[in-house]
């Protein structure tokens, strides 16, 4: 696109951006996100009209920051966080999307989502919040530190510009690295009391929470909805036109195929009523699955601290083994959500054992079938969709029917008490969930039950 139509491209720009707890320095960030997005928009791409060159976002306020001990705290942390992207109206948020209180323990309940939603709505109409302008602007305290994170923005993406732009920086793993080693050192903070956490790491004792006591304290979804929904998907298609259905797929291949524009065949797609998995599906035949870097380098950090035990722990085991503790990491099911299956291999990396982790969005199959080629010692599941039961159920079935029900397999995600006991009960050798934040204890539980497996089969 070019001229008038280019702007109007650039004016229908909008970012999803993440807000923490550290409330004025995240105020600042989307501050000087306004400012670079209007550079970037008349340096580099010519915009010069204001409407266009806005910068519009909407925020996921930082899940990762929500915890399992004392849950009733993330309220606070919520509305904390939710502060950062609305104070400043030359900053603030077109959308605001808040997790709710207790997702470090469970599914949301319906009343629970509402919580969330009456939060962000006092704030909206309780309070005088939008009846000013900005009340930061000519505060030199926020200019100043505005302006370091500018620079700190600035050169960042020069780094990026040298490697070839953002799709190779995608590409050759960088931003993804960049990532989970932001997210280790936030961790590794945690662990050692340098970043305080209340409930987690300082006062943590405390009086029992009413808010989590007691049947459907938190949303527990039958099994019985899969069935019931594969069943509507069936009746939908049954019911369309199956003509019309056929030749907008057929439509959809051609475009791809010749690299041509697929949006247009995609809304006709909708139009014909095709789903999701069959417009992927047909994108996949084309293109092939892309599996996107995992961020997680093969060299083993040495400044780690505290891991100086474990690693002798690993080396002990795997002298014993005849070769190193070899530790397959997976994600089964649509769940997306990798930052803890990304932590705990990058620490199993650091205490010495041999990690294999191919990312996101894995079939139990794909995860048996890798362990058995790799020859793995164990496995850890990180499921956080909720989905834990029926997919564990899968893996330690699929794994008997190969033969080895011998490889223990360990799980780590939001896992209610009552379902904890139901994965034990499959074979499962220790469940782990947000309270478990300390990940040397875990990389010693694994070497651990990999000792005990060997001299078992021994």
């Amino acid at each position: 696109a070019e001229g008038p139509v280019f702007g109007e491209v650039v004016g229908r720009i909008s970012f999803f951006v993440n807000a923490g707890m550290k409330f004025i320095t995240e105020m600042c960030k989307m501050r000087a996100f306004v400012d670079l997005w209007d550079e970037i928009c008349v340096n580099r791409y010519g915009i010069t009209d204001a409407k266009q060159k806005l910068f519009r976002y909407g925020v996921q306020v930082n899940s990762l920051g929500l915890t399992e001990q004392q849950p009733e705290n993330n309220v606070y942390r919520i509305l904390i966080e939710m502060l950062a992207v609305t104070l400043s109206k030359k900053a603030r948020a077109r959308a605001v999307q808040l997790p709710a209180w207790n997702e470090a323990l469970g599914l949301p309940r319906s009343f629970d989502q509402q919580w969330s939603l009456r939060m962000q709505q006092v704030l909206a109409y309780e309070t005088d919040l939008l009846d000013y302008g900005d009340i930061f602007d000519g505060s030199r305290e926020i200019e100043r530190r505005v302006e370091e994170l500018k620079g700190e923005a600035r050169a960042e993406l020069e780094r990026i510009e040298a490697m070839g732009g953002a799709v190779a920086a995608v590409e050759n793993s960088y931003m993804k690295q960049a990532l989970v080693e932001s997210n280790t050192r936030r961790l590794e903070a945690i662990e050692g009391g340098d970043q305080v956490v209340v409930g987690v790491n300082r006062w943590t004792e405390t009086e029992p929470s009413p808010l989590t006591t007691g049947e459907g304290a938190i949303l527990t979804v039958p099994e019985h909805v899969e069935p019931e929904q594969i069943a509507r998907l069936q009746a939908w298609r049954a019911a369309r036109d199956a003509k019309a259905a056929e030749k907008a797929l057929a439509d959809l291949r051609s475009a791809a195929q010749e690299g041509r524009n697929i949006m247009e065949p995609s809304i006709a797609c909708a139009k014909a009523g095709i789903t999701t998995g069959e417009w992927g599906t047909c994108l996949r035949e084309v293109f092939g699955e892309y599996r996107a870097p995992t961020g997680v380098g093969r060299t083993a950090r040495v400044d780690t601290q505290g891991l100086d035990a474990v690693r002798t722990e690993v080396d002990a085991v795997s002298a014993r083994l005849g070769r190193h503790i070899k530790f397959l990491v997976g994600k089964p099911g649509l769940d997306g959500h990798s930052n803890g299956a990304e932590q705990i291999a990058v620490r199993a990396r650091d205490a010495g054992m041999e990690v294999v982790y191919e990312g996101i969005r894995l079939t139990p199959a794909e995860i048996v079938n890798a362990a058995l080629e790799e020859s793995v010692h164990i496995i850890g599941l990180s499921i956080l969709s909720g989905s834990h039961v029926p997919l564990v159920r899968d893996v330690m079935e699929r794994l008997r029917a190969e033969g080895m029900d011998d490889v223990p397999v360990v799980v780590g995600g939001i896992i209610p008490p009552e379902d904890e006991a139901q994965l034990k009960a499959f074979g499962v050798a220790a469940v782990y969930t947000p309270k478990n934040f300390e990940l040397n204890r875990i990389m010693s539980d694994i070497v651990s039950i990999v000792d005990r497996e060997a001299q078992r089969a021994a």
